[in-house]
């Protein structure tokens, strides 16, 4: 038996009362006419090992790259000015269409080859501020007359050289950085600091990847709380009230041909709804004129037509390909800024797998999963760096919200979102429509989400002795620091004065990502106060991975097509840290354990112990 899902032969769905088709409750077994598995709200419509329908899958992808949509347009667009684009549109939609390009080909390494769970993978936010702290170095500063519109020509090659040679600063920057990042990931640097990472550690960092993000998403949604509490109503509604609701849809199959079944519609999509029901409603108060025109006007952000030059100027096909603005240029001072980047987004990275397991029903992620997805982050950052999207990649925290409110985690999905988000590139026209959401609807969504991710974070502490106040004030120390030092810094930044100005940008970067700060107390007091491995929670964390990495685990972070399971098992070859590892002694033993996986007792129940996933 090989390590493909489709080599598990599960019963059909059984039929309810009601004429809605239900599964297995454990999130192993498979769908038919792609409906969910249960009505539970404990349990998963859809499975890491589940494969939905290819049409919901391709409907669940462009959910998710809606989701992450707003990041990926918003990196490009904060750049822009110091890149001298802020009155060349056009050159702003060739870069969302190449981070787009980008993210499209990391998510599916990634989901193939990285850490093989379903997180999408785009543009980082760890990497602005060191791009935005070099160019705002005397040497790489716009030129006066690059602010004037009246100005600046487009298409003269004095302009282009410009933004040109800063983007290969940039494009520099990162790739060398990158290869920090690929060296801790191969190597298993980061996976031997795991052993010394436990809740106490994980939470802070979960939590504080969304915490620090009230502002912007209270900015956005406060463009126009009318639309913003809009969508967020009508997410809650259809996530939480209406996830139980089976909608009559048409359906095709090899044995009943065409033929109506109920489908829970509103538990699936309820982003991907609320975002069109609120992008119309946005579109008909524009062309009503009810939103006002005024640029400075409070509404305005909430018109459809406030992008509507880079639709129009937008080609209809390009392709973007490495080197597309020149041979990069590297500099010190830009290389130490990003990889203070990079070790936050490593930092961030982590705490996402972890919360990414938990919402779809996997088990928490062993080290050679860990060491690869890092790796993988890292190659997508040379990729990145390649094809000159002027920032790095990494895992979207967004998107694992989506994941907590659909409750959809199968990997087929990221996969097709992977697909979306390569078309969208390639289609100029159609990726720069998308960039025309309405700012208080993108608000809206992310304080649903952010709201989900800080949620998951938290939830890591029930297996720590909460009663303990060495935990408490371990906890509760690191998420205040992790709030109140990137404050004060942001508002301070003069005082960061070493006489170094490489070391005043990696340290001014670090104390102002919260999650860095944060996981870190976390990770220092945790190992450092004394305390019992059961009042660490360190005790349960271990039971779970070791109960788990030799079932389930095995299924979903070993390679694809066989690879270190059926080829390339040699012992040379299990050494490396990032390589899955053999259980039970060899291939015969991994596919007794995999039909142990696909075994089912005479009620289509799964066998005790199969994992779930509760919120």
């Amino acid at each position: 038996m090989n390590s493909a899902i489709t080599g598990c032969e599960h019963p059909a769905p059984l039929q309810r009362g009601d004429g809605v088709l239900s599964s297995h409750s454990d999130g192993q077994s498979r769908k038919k006419d792609g409906l969910p598995r249960s009505t539970s709200s404990n349990h998963l419509a859809y499975d890491i090992l589940d494969i939905p329908p290819w049409y919901i899958c391709i409907f669940l992808g462009i959910q998710h790259f809606l989701t992450a949509l707003g990041g990926l347009v918003a990196v490009p667009l904060i750049l822009a000015k110091d890149l001298c684009l802020q009155h060349d549109p056009l050159t702003q939609s060739y870069l969302i269409s190449t981070i787009f390009f980008v993210s499209g080909i990391c998510t599916l390494l990634q989901v193939l080859l990285g850490v093989r769970l379903p997180i999408l993978q785009g543009g980082t936010f760890a990497f602005v501020a060191p791009s935005l702290a070099m160019l705002s170095l005397p040497a790489w500063k716009c030129p006066e007359w690059t602010f004037n519109a009246s100005q600046v020509n487009t298409s003269s090659p004095e302009f282009i050289e410009e933004w040109q040679k800063r983007i290969r600063e940039l494009q520099g920057a990162i790739m060398v950085a990158s290869c920090v990042q690929m060296l801790v990931g191969f190597s298993g640097v980061i996976g031997f600091l795991m052993r010394f990472i436990g809740p106490l550690t994980i939470a802070p960092t979960i939590s504080l990847v969304a915490l620090p993000l009230f502002d912007s998403a209270g900015s956005n949604a406060g463009s126009h709380w009318g639309i913003a509490a809009m969508t967020i109503f009508l997410i809650v509604l259809f996530s939480q009230y209406m996830k139980n609701i089976a909608v009559p849809v048409l359906v095709y199959g090899r044995e009943k041909k065409c033929h109506t079944t109920k489908f829970r519609l509103f538990q699936v999509f309820p982003v991907l709804l609320a975002l069109c029901i609120s992008w119309l409603l946005c579109f008909v108060l524009t062309v009503t004129s009810t939103f006002p025109s005024a640029p400075t006007a409070y509404g305005y952000l909430a018109r459809t037509d406030t992008k509507g030059s880079v639709l129009s100027q937008a080609p209809w096909f390009r392709f973007p390909y490495p080197g597309q603005w020149g041979l990069p240029t590297v500099s010190l001072a830009g290389v130490f800024g990003i990889i203070a980047g990079v070790i936050s987004s490593m930092v961030e990275s982590v705490g996402d797998y972890y919360a990414c397991a938990r919402l779809v029903g996997a088990p928490p992620p062993p080290k050679h999963a860990i060491n690869r997805g890092i790796g993988i982050e890292g190659l997508g950052c040379l990729l990145a760096g390649a094809w000159g999207t002027g920032n790095g990649t990494t895992s979207y925290s967004e998107n694992i919200g989506a994941l907590g409110i659909t409750r959809v985690g199968s990997r087929s999905v990221i996969v097709a979102a992977g697909c979306v988000l390569l078309l969208m590139g390639i289609l100029g026209k159609i990726g720069a429509a998308f960039a025309t959401i309405p700012t208080p609807v993108i608000g809206g969504m992310f304080l649903v989400m952010f709201g989900v991710i800080t949620a998951v974070g938290i939830s890591n502490l029930q297996y720590v002795d909460m009663n303990s106040s060495r935990n408490i004030f371990v906890f509760g120390f690191s998420i205040y620091c992790g709030l109140a030092i990137p404050n004060w810094v942001n508002k301070n930044p003069e005082r960061v004065q070493t006489g170094i100005l490489q070391l005043d940008q990696v340290i001014q970067v670090l104390l102002t990502t919260g999650m860095f700060v944060g996981g870190f107390l976390g990770f220092l007091l945790d190992n450092t106060i004394p305390g019992s491995l059961e009042e660490r929670g360190l005790l349960a964390w271990t039971q779970i991975q070791e109960s788990e990495e030799s079932t389930k685990a095995s299924k979903v972070y070993s390679l694809p097509w066989g690879i270190g399971t059926k080829s390339c098992t040699s012992s040379r070859v299990q050494c490396l840290p990032f390589w899955p590892r053999l259980e039970h002694g060899g291939k015969g033993a991994g596919r007794a354990s995999q039909l142990t996986l696909c075994s089912q007792d005479s009620s289509g129940e799964h066998q005790k112990g199969a994992a779930e996933t509760r919120m």
